[in-house]
């Protein structure tokens, strides 16, 4: 396990941490990592294996000994961070005017570069400023939705195994830290995260790269039992300590609501495109979901459209189309707040089949209507993609 301290004005600003240790490892280091930030270093060093604990939420007896490895991590980080710090003055000098001790060549705010604390001045110094963490990223789009159960996790799979079987290379990030549903949609239960030096390394699936809090499980029914500022560290991680390399698009999957998951990811990404809103045709759906898009417009995170998913039936015998839910509450949404209707998606008992069984449907079933509605959906993305034509001056 490894923590690094960005501290700015005698306070940490952030703390962020690796490890290739267990679930419950990483669970210790995101937490002692969150409770550090914001504090003095002093403060910080203070922390006990014991408050660890307490703020982790259940950890087994057997794994207890995470919290005292993430404190002795972090005590060691804040010790180094002492060590780079310039000498006391000698007594007779007269006092300086500020106090606020600045030892680490910072980046302007809102996005500090994350440095570690073993480096010497010297060191940070000479050293280039390093790029975000999300430079090799060019386009970020979240997935979004005041209500739980239409779809989201459904539309972000299908979205970007759409968009990588364009040729784009794609990532799929899982913020549903607690029911995470990306590994089974599709088919990597099994898979595990492996570690390359300080960074995470994705599962890859050729043009599409997954991260998901699932793959960190011991077991898939274990649960997640975690405060807010801990959920947050480990969203963190994912969008900065995670080897993402160069990608097109970065789809973001979101828990539903407007809590820590959906505003974590939308304050900590690096200018993001924006968020694609999806709904159910029932008013008790949209109820809700009006409430993301209002959301979005809080943050001034754009709306780049509104997904109708579960519109209307498609009967497998003879292929009629039949509503099931009152329609129409995607339409209204998109039409009230000015935002474009990416387009519906049907009913299909395949779509359902497909994920449980961890084949994408738009993979599995190309020309299918449901296939072709996703590419509908997929068309504007795409052209975020593609570089506008220049524009002739020739009169």
């Amino acid at each position: 396990m490894e923590i690094w301290l960005t501290v700015r004005d005698g306070v940490v600003e952030r703390a962020t941490f690796t490890t290739d240790g267990c679930f419950h490892s990483m669970r210790c280091g995101s937490t002692a990592a969150a409770m550090a930030q914001g504090v003095a270093p002093e403060q910080a060093e203070a922390i006990t294996p014991e408050d660890v604990l307490q703020q982790a939420g259940s950890i087994p007896s057997d794994s207890e000994h995470c919290a005292l490895l993430a404190v002795l991590t972090l005590r060691k980080a804040i010790q180094q961070y002492h060590e780079t710090q310039p000498a006391d003055p000698p007594a007779a000098a007269p006092a300086p005017q500020s106090t606020n001790i600045q030892p680490i060549a910072f980046r302007e705010p809102p996005k500090p570069t994350q440095q570690s604390s073993r480096q010497s001045p010297q060191r940070q110094a000479e050293t280039p400023e390093e790029p975000s963490p999300q430079t090799g990223i060019r386009h970020k789009i979240v997935v979004l939705s005041g209500k739980g159960g239409v779809g989201k996790s459904t539309v972000a799979t299908n979205l970007a195994l759409t968009l990588a079987m364009e040729g784009l290379s794609v990532g799929l990030l899982d913020v549903d830290i607690h029911g995470p549903s990306i590994p089974t949609m599709l088919g990597l239960q099994k898979e595990r995260v492996m570690q390359h030096g300080n960074k995470l390394v994705p599962v890859d699936l050729g043009a599409l790269k997954v991260m998901s809090i699932g793959f960190l499980l011991g077991h898939p029914d274990d649960p997640i039992i975690w405060r807010g500022p801990v959920k947050m560290g480990i969203i963190q991680q994912f969008l900065e300590d995670v080897e993402w390399g160069e990608l097109d698009f970065l789809i973001v999957d979101c828990p539903p609501g407007t809590g820590d998951e959906p505003l974590s990811i939308c304050q900590l990404l690096d200018h993001p495109d924006g968020a694609i809103i999806v709904t159910t045709p029932q008013g008790v759906a949209e109820s809700d979901v009006r409430k993301s898009v209002n959301f979005c417009f809080k943050l001034n995170l754009p709306v780049l459209g509104v997904v109708e998913n579960m519109s209307g039936f498609i009967c497998p015998q003879c292929g009629s189309e039949i509503d099931i839910f009152p329609t129409g509450a995607g339409g209204r949404i998109a039409h009230d707040f000015e935002v474009p209707l990416l387009g519906s998606i049907p009913v299909e008992p395949l779509v359902g089949v497909s994920g449980d069984e961890g084949t994408p449907f738009v993979r599995r079933f190309p020309n299918s209507r449901t296939a072709k509605a996703f590419a509908q959906i997929a068309e504007p993305i795409l052209r975020r993609a593609t570089p506008a034509p220049p524009v002739s001056m020739e009169g």
